[in-house]
């Protein structure tokens, strides 16, 4: 599938997407840095930048202990991936803001990968208290997504139901998700 827009935006957001083949390769404690680099630049409210990231290189000594974070239906597709970043949220710094705070900062980290020439996948399926165990968690800190990141592994690798979803995905027509003053409720 070619991913189409109505308007000219830039091609790193139809190029983009979240891949669950990966190559087993670990990514360097520089290219994780630099990605946190450029999700640290993402707006916040009032500038509280409540985001933490936490993560495991593919291989090294957190490794087995992050791999235990995902849901089972992720860990089948995502411990191919070259490391493993937890975002959390702080709860403390930005009340009411943080969750959203921290997926801007996802989306920073996206979008840097790919200009990098990796992948990303950020995954909602894993378990919130192996996550707090791992990480040791203050009470305060919210873990919010598991990410995969890693380059692109060919998608025959993967088992048959995930292959078949190892594409781009479409989005809503630009009409189903702006309006111009009030918002029309269905009927």
């Amino acid at each position: 599938m070619t991913r189409n827009t109505t308007t000219p935006i830039h091609p790193q957001f139809l190029g983009r997407m979240s891949p669950r083949a990966f190559r087993p390769e670990a990514l360097s404690k520089a290219q994780v840095e630099q990605l946190a680099d450029a999700a640290r630049w993402a707006p916040s409210a009032s500038n509280k930048q409540p985001w933490h990231f936490a993560y495991a290189l593919r291989g090294d000594a957190n490794w087995q202990a992050f791999s235990t974070i995902p849901n089972e239906f992720n860990r089948r597709w995502c411990l191919e991936a070259g490391a493993l970043i937890v975002l959390m949220s702080d709860r403390q710094a930005s009340p009411g803001k943080h969750s959203f705070d921290a997926g801007c900062a996802w989306g920073y980290l996206a979008l840097e990968a790919h200009a990098m020439g990796l992948a990303t996948h950020a995954m909602g399926g894993f378990s919130a208290d192996a996550a707090r165990e791992v990480l040791r968690l203050p009470e305060h800190l919210e873990p919010e997504v598991v990410i995969a990141v890693g380059w692109r592994g060919d998608a025959a690798a993967l088992p048959d139901d995930l292959r078949e979803r190892e594409v781009p995905t479409p989005r809503k027509p630009l009409a189903e998700v702006l309006s111009a003053g009030p918002v029309a409720t269905g009927g």
